[in-house]
């Protein structure tokens, strides 16, 4: 069987085996390689080489058995995801979201349909932007993730540019992220960088925070500053410098500062009777800091989007909010 595939602007820029392997996922790399060799899988008609990257207009043709290449089925698993999604910004290229505590951002073996991810592709779908009988193998994606029940600032990628922009920024430390936490205890300082090494353990979903370098540890940096202090419990800004798995959390934690509900590295009996049963936090505030060129996304540029209300730093403002620990 004979295709010819037309490259677009969002598979630009892919390895041709990328490409292939993820537009045909039922093509084994045995026959993919062979095919390549034997010129059963060319490039603008001349014979290419798995390492090509693909440009806006190529055009593939694919002498290919029909089997190994079926694409995607005519109906989509995120059409089941609800609908509900609360957009902080959205242009054509990026949406800001604000995911709610509860919504897992991706799939996991527990919850499939429902993702923040499914949402969003379901919402572009459904407005016309995103239709992936159209795409070879780009489809919307998120650019961070935040734990399931943190709260806050999620971006999404509507094309496959902005993914590489800002997949790019957020590696490089150019894309500035901002939490609010409520912490138990008063902070030593009015503000401060926390340094430490943390260490995860997969077995447990926990990670460990010590002060010493170990072995398999990464560095990691946390800077805190305190805008409120009252009934034994402290409202933080935190500007996250390094992004691990529950850094935050973990790292407040180790000091002697757990977030108010967190049952994971803080202790039930600090939190009885606060009515928390998840962390104080929220990814409030995302600060787009671009040291070098962003191309098609540079108009972002020092560009900042934050959430107006944040319920637990709201309660704690009314002095709603009491530790355990708390004397009054």
């Amino acid at each position: 069987m004979k295709i010819t595939v037309t490259v677009t602007a969002n598979d630009a820029g892919q390895r041709l085996d990328k490409f292939l392997t993820k537009t045909y996922r039922r093509l084994p790399q045995s026959l993919l390689y062979k095919a390549i060799r034997k010129k059963d899988i060319r490039l603008n008609g001349k014979r290419c080489d798995i390492a090509d990257r693909l440009k806006e207009g190529d055009v593939l043709s694919l002498f290919l058995p029909e089997d190994v290449l079926e694409t995607a089925p005519p109906t989509y698993e995120f059409m089941h995801a609800s609908r509900q999604l609360a957009i902080v910004y959205e242009d054509e290229h990026v949406l800001l979201l604000n995911k709610p505590v509860g919504l897992l951002v991706h799939p996991d073996d527990r919850e499939f349909t429902d993702t923040l991810i499914f949402r969003v592709q379901r919402y572009l779908y459904e407005k016309g932007e995103y239709d992936p009988a159209a795409e070879n193998s780009f489809a919307p994606a998120l650019v961070n993730r935040i734990d399931r029940n943190t709260a806050g600032i999620v971006i999404a990628a509507k094309t496959a540019v902005a993914l590489r922009i800002l997949n790019d920024k957020l590696k490089n430390r150019e894309i500035q992220k901002y939490y609010l936490c409520l912490v138990h205890g008063q902070m030593p300082r009015q503000e401060d960088t926390l340094e430490g090494y943390l260490e995860k353990n997969e077995a447990q979903n926990r990670v460990y925070v010590s002060t010493q370098p170990k072995p398999g540890a990464r560095t990691i940096r946390t800077r805190y500053r305190v805008l409120e202090h009252r009934d034994g419990l402290s409202l933080l800004e935190i500007h996250l410098l390094t992004g691990r798995t529950h850094q935050i959390r973990a790292h407040m934690a180790s000091i002697g500062h757990p977030l108010l509900g967190d049952g994971k590295y803080g202790t039930n009996q600090q939190n009885k009777g606060t009515g928390f049963n998840k962390q104080a936090l929220c990814s409030y505030r995302l600060q787009f800091d671009f040291a070098t060129p962003a191309g098609e996304l540079d108009y972002l540029n020092g560009k900042a989007f934050s959430l107006e209300q944040v319920w637990f730093a709201d309660a704690f403002r009314r002095g709603e909010l009491v530790s355990a620990g708390s004397s009054g």
